[in-house]
């Protein structure tokens, strides 16, 4: 599985990158290093819904739950997140990204700030 880093490069606009979630074996199985995070949030938003340029408010990962949706950056690159999908938001300066849903069904997603 990979997951979607979404962040602020040298350039102060955001970004795109793949990023190795680095499992090691343990028990016959594979597993990353522990996190620690400040809560979770689910959240709903409905076909259509768009959110113009904006940062992350902090670091976390969102996870599509059910739908689709769709992360824009200023150069036009569009990425469609489906369920399942894993995107780490930590483009929390500069200009951003946007936000939407892709599609004709509501986009679930949770999302869990990591700790400082």
């Amino acid at each position: 599985m990979q997951v979607v880093r979404l962040y602020t490069g040298n350039d102060g606009e955001s970004h795109f990158e793949e990023l190795d979630l680095g499992y090691e074996e343990v028990e016959n199985a594979h597993r990353t290093a522990m996190k620690s995070v400040t809560g979770l949030q689910f959240r709903k938003d409905p076909p259509g819904s768009f959110l113009d340029f904006h940062k992350a408010p902090r670091c976390q990962y969102v996870i599509t739950l059910e739908g689709q949706g769709v992360i824009g950056v200023w150069d036009g690159t569009r990425r469609i997140f489906n369920p399942g999908d894993v995107m780490l938001a930590d483009d929390l300066t500069g200009r951003g990204h946007t936000t939407g849903v892709y599609g004709d069904v509501p986009r679930v997603s949770i999302a869990i700030p990591l700790a400082d």
